[in-house]
Order: structure tokens, then C-alpha cells, then sequence
């Protein structure tokens, strides 16, 4: 069990550095384009800030998505899931938590999927706390 936990520490720290910096990125190119939109007096609501906004959610998939995958190499290459797309499919479901069942995960895995799933309800949600933050800086303007 504390092998499984040192596991587990290890990838919810690793995903919150990812998790973190991604949404570094993501705030700076708000930034670049908030100054952007104010030079050429653009509404946030106009095609290219709603462009702009569905980029951010691409960006914020694309965060998570490397987080799942980060899950889903570990299962994968330690033998804990049988093949990489059983992984994949594992961890999506387990980090949103929806969690089907644990069926084929090696027992000695499932403190670390439980661990997993608790981590990425906090990560879904300070990309919601981060997103509506946005949303909402952008209509003050």
C-alpha cells in the first residue's frame, strides 16, 4: 500500500506542475489577445474572441488530455491494463470520474486509480474555477 501511495503522490504531483502550467500558458495568451482586441477596439463577443474562447477550451482538453495519458502510460507500461487503448479508455473514465468499474486493473493498481480519480475531479475543477474566471474578466471589459 505505501508503494501505491508513493505512486500515486508522485503522478498528482506531476499532473498538478502540468496542470498549473498549462493554464500559465493559457493566461498569458488571454493576455495577448485582450491586448490585441483593445488596439483594434474588438468585443470579446466578436468572431474572433469567440474564436479565441473556444481555443482556450481546445487548450484546457488538451491539458487534461495529457494528464489522462500521463495515467494511462503508467497503467499501460507497469502491466496493470492489458493494452494501451483498455488504458486510455481507463483512465478517462477513472480521472473524470465516471468510473464504470475497475474490471482487468491488477489489484495492486486500484488505490492508484481511486487516488486518480480524486485528482482529476480538482483538476476539472480549477479549470472550471479558471474558465469562468476568464469568461468573466472578459465581459468587465
Amino acid at each position: 500500500m505505501i508503494e501505491q501511495l508513493a505512486i500515486a503522490t508522485g503522478m498528482v504531483l506531476a499532473t498538478v506542475a502540468i496542470h498549473g502550467g498549462g493554464l500559465v500558458l493559457l493566461n498569458r495568451l488571454l493576455r495577448i489577445e485582450q491586448r490585441e482586441e483593445r488596439q483594434e477596439h474588438l468585443s470579446p463577443v466578436s468572431l474572433p474572441g469567440m474564436i479565441f474562447t473556444f481555443a482556450l477550451v481546445m487548450g484546457l482538453f488538451a491539458i487534461h488530455g495529457v494528464e489522462i495519458w500521463l495515467y494511462a502510460l503508467l497503467y499501460w507500461l507497469t502491466g496493470a491494463l492489458p493494452d494501451l487503448h483498455i488504458s486510455v479508455y481507463f483512465s478517462t473514465i477513472t480521472y473524470a470520474t465516471i468510473g464504470y468499474d475497475d474490471e482487468g486493473l491488477e489489484r495492486a493498481w486500484q488505490l492508484v486509480a481511486a487516488i486518480e480519480g480524486i485528482n482529476g475531479i480538482l483538476l476539472l475543477g480549477w479549470s472550471t474555477a479558471f474558465f469562468v474566471s476568464l469568461m468573466a474578466r472578459m465581459g468587465r471589459r
